[in-house]
């Protein structure tokens, strides 16, 4: 007698197809985490970002002259940058608006593409945050 050890060819390909099934839904999921991180990572560094315009109005009693001094631009502050971050429009003396738009792969977080804080620590969208 002949005793056969191994896989079908079927059970191979039963396999195959759950391994499929499951990668098909794990893996927007994982695409959602990512950008949710990555947003997270954003809204810090505008908070930080707004931190030191705090700061540069409480020793100068203005925000004018922060447009270009602010000391990173981008999120996250080195490597690629999943958003760009600016002051727009100038600062006036006495208010702000810090905005960070979406690069790259993270401009595919359709309801995000663009966060802002004000002076007064106001931000949107609200489903952001």
């Amino acid at each position: 007698m002949y005793k056969n050890n191994g896989f079908t060819l079927i059970e191979l390909m039963i396999v195959v197809v759950i391994i499929g099934i499951l990668a098909a839904i794990a893996y927007p999921s994982y695409q959602e985490q990512v950008r949710q991180t990555r947003r997270a990572n954003a809204q810090a560094d505008l908070m930080e970002l707004a931190s030191y315009m705090g700061r540069f109005y409480t020793e100068n009693f203005t925000y004018v002259g922060t447009k270009n001094a602010l000391p990173f631009a981008q999120s996250p502050k080195t490597g690629t940058a999943y958003y760009t971050i600016a002051v727009d429009p100038t600062p006036t003396a006495t208010s702000y608006r810090l905005v960070a738009t979406a690069q790259g792969s993270q401009a595919d977080d359709t309801n995000c593409t663009s966060m802002t804080i004000t002076q007064t620590g106001a931000t949107t969208p609200a489903g952001c945050w």
